[in-house]
């Protein structure tokens, strides 16, 4: 059996999976029967911790972790905008007595505690003297034990009670659309669900390159992605990573990851290759939403983390090399009952499935409706370079439904109801000793950012390195407003089924203009989404005022998720993070040009001219030297231009007050000069020597 660093492959999953959680089952078995009763009550129904339970809970829990090593116990919370999460840690040590100190951890210390708040993005809602804040333990979410420390997954607010995270607006909204899903099944007659779950299977992509390389690139190292670079000869054109045979470093990388999800609970199940050269991917199964979030947290730190063991860096930027894929967080998203009805699935007569096709309608207005909403909670500043081709969607937001539910669709739109179903059919190979295959009733659309997958809806639209909270917050939300506006259609009508069939017509037919199942990337669906009136934000900078959209804050409101006072907050942060990720960038560009590419230009002029000298005093040539050296000295020239444009321009940027101005001139005049100071220095890259090029190339990074 091999080993590599200290990781044993060939672990037996179900021996090892949930080792290092505090599961259901280890709370069984080290709870006071009543408690864990009342405690798996809670979970699952909601109620009030008491002080007693709480203290019970906590002996328990500290007594496990101690058995596992732990020294330490920490709240993890998700502060807005920052993914990797946060963490706060306390040893178990007591109060010194005699000399002595004991474990201890008490009740209070698992239901709440206190980090600084003011460091934290809170978009004005705080003075920086406020200091205060709360984590309060998300019972839902398993607690676990990570390099030595008891991690208790919490939600985060500020002194006077206001979200400062990500995971308390996907808590009420999952809420909303459970407590309104089952009202809408209650009137179409269903008397046995209890709660209607959010489900998440968050794919996550990323690259893996050498970290000897990654250590002499400054704009990996402040920004993420490489802010100079040419292609090499060869990109992803012959496709041969995609699925390709595992690279054995990446591949001992991944069983360690692996062994360390299936430890914490997380059913990472599939593994490849991605695209791009030195693009990989790992995806979980389904989880409720919030523990999802929870467990995304956790693979992006498990990932960055462990691929320094194996020398290499784990960049989850969204673009980290221009020229080929970027990377996403695909968001696989379903709605399924506590008793196992999934509402996206249409079963094998969707014809018949009147609930599909009325929660289909919902989806629709829903999407429809927060189009523009959604393409801002899916984003942050780097999905911008992403979105638009190569795997990622268009900037548009559309619905993909695939042969068999759109049919079923237009089947409605034209005559009110469906009344046939395509079949799915089979795929023979023709040959007697392969199997023939049954087809799925649906292709797949890589161009679409929301499409039907069979059962559930891939949201592909989402940034690799951002938190899925947002996403799946809006989501929940606006189909628990979808959920009320058809209570509020079909109560007191006197025959349901007509009432049901009647307002699905009316719903697809007022939002039919989200439904495209063509090619997102092609400029004719461009042109066509333009006259639908289908928004089109390429940049997040025109997107951002959705946050606070008169649409958005009723439904915010409406189910107490968010108020506009915090959302107001929120896209204060949304233009200052888009503004200061921007700067970072742009000073990174100028240090860069001004200490690597333009010394690199002058040493390559000084060489170029004495070579000329020296060729011409050998009474030869010297045309080829001297246009060279022209061709250098034009580029210097280029260099050092751009360089006192984009000073110029950054300084201005930076020094606007207020953020909006200031994310909108990071957009509009310090991303142009950007690219005007990375066209001469790429340009430079391609006709200087290797030997004394600077920087590691992309040939060098994405082919070592």
């Amino acid at each position: 059996m091999l080993e590599m660093k200290g990781i044993k492959m060939g672990v037996n999953v179900a021996e090892v999976f949930g080792k290092d959680v505090f599961d259901e089952t280890v709370m069984k078995d080290r709870l006071p029967e009543s408690t864990y009763k009342e405690i798996k009550k809670i979970m699952y129904e909601g109620g009030d911790i008491t002080p007693d339970i709480a203290n019970i809970v906590a002996q328990a829990m500290k007594e496990w972790a101690i058995e596992k090593g732990a020294t330490h116990y920490t709240h993890v919370f998700q502060p807005y905008v920052i993914s990797i999460g946060a963490e706060k840690h306390d040893s178990f040590a007591s109060i010194p007595s005699d000399g002595k100190i004991d474990n201890t951890f008490t009740g209070k210390d698992l239901l709440m505690g206190e980090p600084d708040a003011s460091s934290f993005p809170s978009g004005g809602l705080r003075e920086t003297s406020g200091a205060r804040g709360y984590t309060a333990w998300d019972v839902t979410s398993p607690v676990y034990v990570r390099d030595d420390t008891l991690c208790i997954p919490t939600a985060f607010c500020s002194y006077t009670g206001e979200s400062l995270d990500t995971k308390a607006p996907l808590l009420k909204a999952m809420h909303a659309v459970s407590k309104y899903g089952v009202r809408l099944l209650r009137l179409l007659g269903n008397t046995t669900s209890r709660r209607v779950m959010s489900y998440v299977g968050p794919e996550q992509e990323y690259f893996l390159i050498p970290k000897e390389l990654y250590d002499k690139r400054p704009d990996l190292i402040y920004s993420g992605r490489t802010l100079f670079g040419s292609m090499p000869p060869k990109g992803q054109e012959m496709d041969d990573q995609y699925f390709g045979a595992i690279r054995e470093n990446v591949k001992a990388f991944m069983d360690d990851v692996n062994v360390q999800l299936w430890k914490l609970g997380i059913s990472a199940k599939t593994q490849h290759n991605e695209v791009a050269p030195c693009q990989h991917e790992v995806a979980p199964i389904f989880s409720v939403s919030n523990v999802a979030l929870d467990n995304n947290y956790l693979i992006m730190s498990i990932l960055k983390k462990t691929a320094g063991k194996y020398g290499l860096v784990c960049l989850l930027h969204e673009k980290p090399f221009e020229g080929i894929n970027g990377s996403g967080k695909h968001n696989n998203w379903s709605l399924t009952t506590d008793d196992g009805i999934n509402l996206f699935k249409p079963g094998k007569n969707p014809d018949e499935n009147k609930l599909f096709q009325l929660i289909l309608a919902c989806l629709m207005e829903a999407v429809d409706k927060h189009a523009l909403l959604l393409r801002t909670a899916a984003s942050d500043t780097g999905n911008d370079h992403r979105l638009g081709a190569n795997e990622a969607p268009p900037a548009i937001i559309s619905m993909y439904l695939g042969d068999q539910v759109a049919d079923i669709v237009e089947q409605i739109l034209e005559k009110g109801e469906a009344t046939r179903s395509l079949s799915a059919g089979t795929i023979d190979f023709g040959i007697n000793k392969l199997p023939i295959l049954e087809k799925d009733p649906t292709d797949r659309n890589r161009t679409s950012p929301f499409a039907f997958t069979g059962n559930r809806f891939e949201f592909r639209m989402v940034a690799s390195g951002s938190s899925i909270g947002d996403t799946n917050t809006v989501l929940s939300a606006m189909m628990a407003e979808a959920f009320v506006n058809a209570i509020e259609a079909l109560e007191g009508a006197e025959d349901m089924d007509k009432a049901v069939a009647e307002y699905t017509a009316k719903i697809m037919r007022e939002h039919r203009r989200i439904i495209f199942n063509g090619d997102g990337y092609s400029k004719e669906w461009e042109e066509e989404a333009a006259k639908r009136g289908l928004p089109n934000y390429k940049s997040i900078v025109d997107a951002i005022p959705s946050i606070t959209e008169d649409s958005t804050v009723k439904m915010f409101e409406q189910f107490n998720i968010l108020t506009r006072a915090e959302l107001e907050a929120r896209k204060d942060i949304y233009y200052s993070e888009y503004a200061g990720v921007r700067n970072i960038e742009a000073k990174a560009m100028i240090q860069m040009a001004n200490q690597m590419y333009i010394p690199t230009a002058v040493y390559c002029s000084k060489e170029l001219a004495d070579t000329v000298i020296a060729v011409k005093n050998a009474g030869v040539d010297a045309t080829a030297q001297a246009e060279l050296l022209g061709e250098v000295s034009a580029k210097l020239l280029e260099m050092r231009k751009a360089v006192k444009a984009l000073e110029e321009v950054a300084e201005k940027a930076y020094s606007e007050k207020e953020s909006q101005k200031s994310a909108e001139l990071f957009k509009n005049e310090v991303m142009p000069a950007m690219d005007s100071l990375r066209k001469p220095v790429d340009e430079l890259e391609k006709i200087v020597d290797k030997d004394v090029w600077p920087v590691p190339s992309y040939g060098d990074m994405l082919f070592y």
